[in-house]
């Protein structure tokens, strides 16, 4: 039997990472993977002042820090929350707000050099030679951070995207980090059509459809993996008698596919509410969601056995 973690959506959270990483040393797995979204959602500027002090806004409330200790804390703290701190004097976020270009080269300086420091972290503490390890982007990811996670294939992490991935007792997977499209217009989002297309280019290349893994970080249409609240006009939650309206946002093209090809199973992300597992047919299919703002590291446990899927179960820390 062998043994996979998969998690997805970090977004940023050093923490969250750091506590993938560690699962090695309490789950055991032969397989250890981390789909998408890597990038957190938020930049945040320790403002030098005339005094020496940095000033910064964020976990809802105004911070003065008067020391290097004080300073450091912060940006330790802001990076395990998931989101990037960053040192300018005045002047210099004014000309960031002026510019967008120079703001655009900032946020992507920044996310690439997180993901690097984690990609340094992976290699130095899990042995890859002994567990597959398996890193991907997802919707919320900026394409140019593809390149990073390829610069440790050689120190034996796995960029799954546009290739099969042979796993134990002959399964294979393929991976797709695009989504049908969301109220934010993210980089890799495409309309049902191209994604069934896509979905169905990439199946073709695995030698029997029901031994593979999906894993798709888009979860599929109208299961317990794709419930998130419904938006109004102003990107706001609706509520109605005090409860948060929640909708099917999963994509159609993926559950077709699965509906079609009855995979081993579908692994997914994207939907940060749905902390779940459901069945298309035969086929199971589960979504960790995601609280890494919270620091909570969910996963789910999947077993490989020569005669199929075993057991698989939720794990969260």
């Amino acid at each position: 039997m062998k043994k996979i973690y998969f998690s997805a959506d970090a977004h940023g959270s050093t923490y969250v990472w750091r506590k993938w990483i560690s699962v090695v040393s309490v789950y055991k797995p032969d397989i250890l993977i981390l789909a998408g979204d890597l990038t957190g959602k938020a930049f945040v500027p320790l403002i030098r002042q005339s005094d020496g002090s940095h000033s910064c806004t964020y976990f809802g409330g105004k911070f003065n820090l008067k020391t290097d200790k004080e300073v450091k804390e912060m940006v330790d703290r802001l990076e395990s929350a998931g989101a990037y701190p960053f040192i300018a004097t005045p002047e210099e976020i004014q000309e960031l707000k002026s510019d967008e270009n120079k703001l655009n080269e900032l946020m992507d300086r920044e996310i690439r050099n997180r993901l690097r420091k984690w990609m340094e972290m992976l290699v130095e503490k899990v042995d890859t030679k002994n567990v597959m390890t398996i890193a991907m982007p997802g919707n919320d990811d900026f394409l140019t951070m593809d390149q990073v996670i390829k610069d440790f294939e050689d120190k034996g992490v796995i960029y799954p995207l546009e290739k099969v991935v042979e796993f134990p007792y002959g399964y294979q997977m393929v991976s797709l980090d695009y989504v049908n499209p969301t109220p934010w217009n993210t980089d890799r989002e495409m309309d049902e059509k191209a994604l069934l297309k896509k979905i169905d280019e990439l199946v073709s290349k695995v030698d029997d459809p029901h031994k593979a893994v999906l894993n798709f970080h888009c979860p599929p249409f109208q299961t317990q993996l794709d419930m998130a609240p419904k938006l109004d006009r102003t990107m706001r939650p609706v509520i109605v008698a005090g409860s948060v309206v929640m909708v099917h946002c999963g994509s159609k093209a993926v559950r077709k596919a699965i509906e079609k090809y009855q995979p081993l199973i579908g692994l997914h992300g994207h939907i940060h509410e749905s902390f779940a597992s459901d069945k298309i047919k035969n086929t199971p299919v589960v979504n960790p969601g995601s609280e890494y703002s919270e620091g909570i590291l969910r996963g789910f446990i999947v077993e490989l056995t020569e005669d199929g899927l075993g057991n698989y179960w939720k794990v969260e820390g």
